[in-house]
């Protein structure tokens, strides 16, 4: 099971991510977890200074920008081998 967290604190992006994310998962239709982490104190612990960030098994594969839902399909591909 892919455990993906969503990192930011509930702005537009950050929900955005969250959807493409979503959208990833279902196309792939792999079994994951998708949490949403929105405690400062537990984003920095990532080092990512700037969201909307994606943690996908524990690897920061993206941070400060909005990744594409291809993106973000191919770093999930890239977790599961």
């Amino acid at each position: 099971m892919l455990n993906i967290k969503v990192l930011g604190p509930g702005c537009a992006n950050c929900k955005r991510l969250e959807q493409i994310t979503q959208k990833a998962v279902d196309t792939l239709s792999v079994p994951a977890q998708i949490e949403k982490v929105t405690d400062y104190g537990e984003i920095m612990a990532f080092g990512v200074l700037s969201t909307p960030g994606l943690v996908v098994n524990g690897q920061v594969v993206s941070y400060g920008r909005l990744p594409s839902l291809a993106e973000v399909t191919g770093w999930l591909v890239d977790s599961i081998e």
